[in-house]
């Protein structure tokens, strides 16, 4: 039986690369990491990995690390000029299947989507900013990440006491057309959303989104009852 081993090429090698890189080959994929700086080349750090010293922004370098047969590329650099041209130059001239870029400046957001090759963008102040925003605004929908190609969000909300699905089953919830759960984190542990599984107060819901319509509609439905309902007229 033939199995298929999950080719990941990273460019950059700081901590962050590095991370992805360590969590990639737990999970058995192959990893190569392109680093141009050769202070950063930590082969005892990360032995299972392949290194390569080379200049991730030139084409004929991506071309001798063989880019064309690799799965999934992630511009990992501190460098959203770099991020951007690696993208660029991993879907159109290679045509990678999948391209991962990480956004260092939240301003410069606006330029990574499938016109610069970017198949998902992860700003990590973004991310920082949301988990901050959900901290204190239990209740409200959070945006934690879009997926540019499909113009989906993963979105979360951490259900508030008097949420009205509180209690309830999810297969007794009509959720709104193009939405999914996709997992829900209750005291530190993970819970499959199955029919059969029932909503708690402070469940944090993370759900994928097709649209911002779709989002208003999951918030209305995850979200507490308003306080207009509550009080009556």
């Amino acid at each position: 039986m033939t199995v298929n081993v999950r080719r990941v090429v990273i460019a950059g090698a700081g901590k962050v690369g590095r991370s992805i890189a360590a969590e990639l080959l737990e999970n058995g994929s192959e990893v190569l990491i392109i680093e141009r700086d050769p202070q950063k080349i930590r082969t005892d750090a990360l032995p299972d990995a392949r290194w390569l010293l080379a200049d991730a922004c030139e084409l004929s370098q991506l071309d001798a690390a063989g880019l064309n047969e690799c799965t999934v590329l992630v511009a990992a650099t501190g460098d959203d000029k770099v991020n951007l041209v690696v993208s660029l130059l991993a879907k159109t001239e290679f045509g990678v299947p999948r391209v991962v870029a990480r956004v260092n400046h939240p301003k410069n957001e606006w330029l990574f989507t499938e016109s610069w090759g970017v198949d998902v963008a992860v700003s990590a102040p973004r991310l920082l900013t949301a988990l901050v925003e959900e901290a204190v605004s239990v209740g409200d929908l959070v945006r934690l990440m879009r997926f540019r190609q499909s113009d989906a969000s993963l979105v979360e909300l951490t259900l508030a006491e008097d949420a009205p699905v509180v209690g309830r089953r999810i297969g007794e919830i009509t959720l709104p057309p193009d939405t999914a759960l996709v997992v829900i984190l209750r005291n530190g542990r993970a819970v499959i959303p199955s029919p059969d599984a029932t909503l708690e107060h402070g469940d944090e819901v993370l759900a994928v989104a097709t649209s911002s319509e779709a989002e208003e509609q999951l918030a209305a439905l995850l979200g507490p009852v308003p306080e207009q309902t509550l009080t009556g007229g």
